[in-house]
């Protein structure tokens, strides 16, 4: 894999691992305020199936002959604006957003951002970029296989995510 694309996946990696560190603090923030934790029984899936993602695009750049792959930049375009996309997700949620399913009694919805035109809309852009950030590495069949393993995933974490929101905010 050419040089490029090697710091590309690590910055990727870096960004992931900041957000983490990000979502850490916010749940100490709420948790010191009150905030009640969910959906741990499926969290785990998440961190699972995310570590494997970056793992599987691994095996098949290793697997397959990628050291002639340039870059793409209709794809280096999308993922750049799901980055944009992301950030706003992040910064409109501040001290709320987290990966975990934590939710603070009382505190109302936020309906900025994204969030006043959909109602989920990080997941939408998890799943747009589990499909082009393998893609941008030749990794076909990563590209198709962790999209649906996230649309799986969500059809727990959604409805679970619904429960503890309905339930806060009515508290």
């Amino acid at each position: 894999m050419p040089l490029f694309m090697w710091v590309l996946f690590l910055l990727i990696i870096t960004q992931r691992l900041i957000e983490l560190r990000i979502a850490r603090r916010n749940e100490k923030w709420m948790k010191e305020r009150g905030a009640i934790e969910t959906g741990k029984k499926h969290y785990k899936w998440f961190i699972i199936i995310h570590g494997f993602f970056f793992f599987s695009i691994l095996i098949e750049i290793v697997l397959r002959d990628v050291s002639s792959l340039q870059l793409n930049y209709v794809l280096f375009l999308l993922f750049l604006l799901t980055q944009i996309a992301r950030i706003w997700c992040i910064w409109s949620l501040g001290k709320y957003w987290n990966t975990k399913i934590i939710v603070l009694p009382g505190s109302p919805l936020v309906k900025k951002g994204p969030y006043k035109y959909v109602k989920h809309p990080n997941y939408i852009v998890v799943g747009a970029e589990l499909f082009i950030i393998p893609l941008l590495f030749g990794a076909y069949i990563t590209a198709v296989i962790f999209p649906i393993l996230h649309i799986l995933l969500l059809r727990v974490r959604i409805p679970c995510e619904e429960k503890a929101l309905n339930k806060a905010i009515s508290t």
